[in-house]
């Protein structure tokens, strides 16, 4: 094993540097900033392992996002930022009990993700107590009754509160949550609240389920895709080979977004001469450069346009033996398209009618259409309405229930679905606790409870004096920054279980607890021996995931471990569930679900298949739509445009090349051409020349927002980029910053990031 130093000092944007931004995405690029640091950080044979290993059958599912695995699968089955996410977390390099007397808990605030998430793994329980200024290591005994207590000592179970990161595995999960309706609470929000909460929302009300509608190999089948508020090339780089494939066999691919990504423009796969020595693949014929918040209206327009059609040829464009036997509201809805203004779609997405009238010519001209999309679509106030209006067009050529056609949301974190499947949500329906109340003999809690966002108000009025992290980095990734982490230290302890340091570390309660944990690629030892766990995709598929290597430091739970030693110390024998059996043998998780959850019967013979299995799925599998009507519902949503005054911009948060969630690989973002910082908002240069400002002068951003707190980044460096007119972009999660709490979508209080008004004004000072 190699080993190297973390750094000693922070790193700022001191040496930023912005060159163009790139046309193409992957390449032998890719492939060198993939290996070069996991060799030089892990060892070439720590490397081989682990890569050769990643996303394959009896190997280890990847934590940097859900995008599903093909049948046959190459013996590099990664990514650049897959990559990068093992050697994130199996790095040798770790957090000595040093550290934690060196460095006080303002000295943890005042450093950046980047230099937190650099210094290791963490390897031993730390506790920070009333009044004192450091974390101190304590035993794993001391730690859980420490929690306990605190728990015990609560007024009520619904004063505490139990978060929940995508990357946990889907037998840690259903212990989380059982753990916690065992304790008396359903306050369990996650980070699907914050990304695709609208999709669930939106699909759940119109086709009954909250899930993709179509399997990996629909892309291949397709003969148009829609690529809606979405970058794979950064994102989920995998999906660029299945859009290569899916070109290779004659589909036609369109792109809607603010900004030209570069993976949407050409990819060079790696893994095919075209991309290594020659052009590569030309993914997008035609890109829609669309303003924000103007993709419903785009969405409208479009079904208007196919309307007039088959109005214009009856019988030779819907597929009305389709919408007559599995739709309703199709009246209403033509009604309603009708009332469909041009004059306000073209305002509202910036576009042309000759844009919009080819786009609608190729999804008339496809006899099987897959429209995909991710958080660019989530994170809007008309989010909801807007993945309404991308069902309506589906379901008017009959594009959900045949092969390569369907509704496609991407997943952006490993499990996030899986763990929603298991249990994870504040408003889990009868149906399954009155399963988990039958199973486990106690009668779960049926109030609703919190999602993250009103978490955080929760926790600013006192309501909430607990909170529990299962991963992930609430207080970076939750919108309003500065009201969220004042909102965080109101509450009398706080406590997190992690890999690494991140900023949610250092914003804590009176009292503060880190418990380390496994990473998804180190082995799992218990007491009836080695264990694994599983995940479900973004195409509803379940598979193993099997820890290659050992851990990096002794003393390390898992996560199952984490929860029922937990549960145990909090719980003891008020109810009978042994929780010590649990963390012994994880098949006796696996056999609970069997019973509760609908699609996991025979769990443990099934997982244990080289393919793992398929969840059911009404819409994909027999045009099944469990809605109110019986039936999938076209409906009619009202547009609304999004005003933007004279001298303010429209502003979306991204994520960096370099960065999955608000994990922070380096400071560079090739695409975009931006090295070594981060600090930067991309403006249209036309807009720029309006503001009376200039490509790379310091700016001050502030939110326009109709309260008295103030919302700003300041001194950042306005960047010319191509964004379309009106728009503008910011690195998440340090933009998170200018996102009111109080700004949601209507229906499933998403935080909106992608259209926030903003003004932008030369720095002061």
């Amino acid at each position: 094993m190699v080993s190297r130093k973390p750094p000693t000092d922070d790193v700022t944007d001191a040496d930023l540097s912005v060159g163009q931004p790139s046309s193409w995405a992957a390449g032998v690029p890719g492939v060198l900033h993939a290996l070069e640091p996991a060799i030089a950080q892990l060892g070439l044979g720590r490397t081989v392992k682990l890569l050769t290993s990643l996303n394959q059958k009896d190997g280890f599912d990847c934590m940097s996002c859900a995008w599903p695995d093909p049948d046959h699968r190459k013996v590099a089955e990664f990514c650049e930022n897959g990559a990068k996410a093992v050697t994130w977390e199996a790095t040798p390099v770790l957090v000595p009990s040093s550290f934690w007397a060196e460095h006080t808990i303002d000295d943890l605030l005042d450093k950046s993700e980047y230099w937190l998430g650099m210094q290791g793994r963490l390897t031993e329980p730390v506790y920070r107590a009333a009044g004192s200024d450091h974390y101190r290591p304590v035993s794993w005994d001391r730690a859980f009754e420490i929690i306990a207590a605190k728990l015990r000592a609560l007024d009520s179970p619904d004063q505490a509160s139990f978060y929940t990161s995508g990357r946990t595995s889907n037998e840690a999960a259903f212990l989380y949550q059982l753990f916690v309706r065992a304790y008396g609470t359903n306050n369990l929000p996650d980070c699907s609240n914050m990304c695709h909460e609208s999709t669930g929302t939106a699909m759940s009300e119109v086709v009954g389920i909250g899930k993709s509608t179509i399997a990996y190999d629909d892309f291949e089948h397709a003969d148009l895709v829609i690529v809606l508020g979405q970058n794979p090339g950064t994102n989920h780089p995998r999906m660029l080979t299945a859009l290569e494939d899916a070109k290779r066999n004659g589909a036609r691919i369109v792109a809607v977004n603010p900004l030209p990504e570069a993976g949407l423009r050409r990819y060079r796969n790696p893994q095919r001469v075209s991309g290594i020595v020659g052009r590569g693949t030309d993914i997008a014929d035609q890109f829609l450069q669309i303003r924000l918040g103007g993709d419903m209206a785009l969405l409208q327009a479009v079904s208007k346009r196919v309307l007039a059609a088959e109005a214009a040829a009856p019988g030779t464009v819907l597929d009305r033996a389709f919408i007559d036997e599995y739709c309703s509201g199709f009246e209403a809805f033509v009604a309603a398209m009708a009332e469909v203004d041009d004059d306000e779609v073209l305002l509202a997405t910036g576009l042309g009618l000759d844009e919009i009238d080819e786009l609608t010519d190729a999804y008339i001209n496809a006899d099987r259409v897959i429209i995909t999309w991710a958080m660019g679509i989530t994170q809007h106030k008309k989010a909801v309405d807007t993945i309404k209006e991308i069902i309506n067009l589906l379901l008017l050529r009959g594009n959900i229930g045949r092969p390569g056609a369907g509704a496609s949301p991407i997943r952006g974190h490993s499990n996030v679905q899986g763990d929603r499947t298991m249990g994870i949500w504040e408003r889990m329906p009868d149906r399954f606790l009155d399963a988990l109340a039958a199973e486990f003999s106690f009668e779960p809690p049926r109030g609703h409870g919190v999602d993250s966002v009103n978490g955080i108000h929760a926790m600013e009025r006192g309501d909430i004096r607990f909170w529990m992290g299962m991963g992930g980095n609430l207080v970076a990734a939750i919108s309003d920054t500065g009201l969220a982490e004042k909102a965080m230290r109101g509450t009398e302890m706080t406590v997190q279980v992690s890999t690494k340091l991140n900023r949610s570390h250092a914003v804590i309660g009176d009292e503060a607890l880190i418990l380390p944990t496994l990473g998804r690629t180190e082995i799992d030892i218990q007491a009836s021996g080695p264990q694994f766990v599983s995940v479900e995709d973004t195409v509803c598929s379940v598979h193993g995931s099997h820890g290659q290597v050992p851990p990096v430091a002794p003393g390390l739970l898992s996560e199952v471990a984490i929860v029922s030693r937990l549960a145990a110390a909090t719980l003891g024998q008020s109810m009978p569930i042994d929780w010590a059996a649990f963390a012994d043998d994880y098949d006796l998780i696996r056999d609970s679900v069997s019973r509760i959850v609908p699609g996991f019967e025979y769990y443990n013979a099934r997982i244990r298949t080289r393919d793992g299995f398929v969840l059911p799925n009404g819409p994909r599998d027999s045009r099944t739509f469990p809605t109110a009507t019986g039936k999938a519902m076209l409906t009619v949503n009202t547009l609304e445009h999004v005003e933007r005054p004279d001298g303010t911009l429209l502003l979306q948060t991204v994520r960096s090349h370099d960065q999955y969630n608000t994990t922070i690989y380096s400071l560079n973002d090739r695409y975009r051409g931006i090295r070594k910082g981060r600090e930067v908002i991309f403006i249209n240069p036309l807009d720029l020349e309006e503001l009376g400002l200039a490509d790379g002068t310091s700016v001050d951003v502030s939110t326009v927002w109709d309260d008295d707190i103030e919302r700003v980044l300041r001194g950042y460096r306005a960047v010319a980029y191509p964004s379309a007119r009106g728009c503008a972009a910011a690195y998440f999660p340090e933009a998170n910053v200018l996102v009111p709490l109080a700004s949601t979508a209507e229906g499933s209080n998403t935080p909106v990031s992608k259209a926030v008004l903003v003004r932008v004004t030369a720095a002061v000072g």
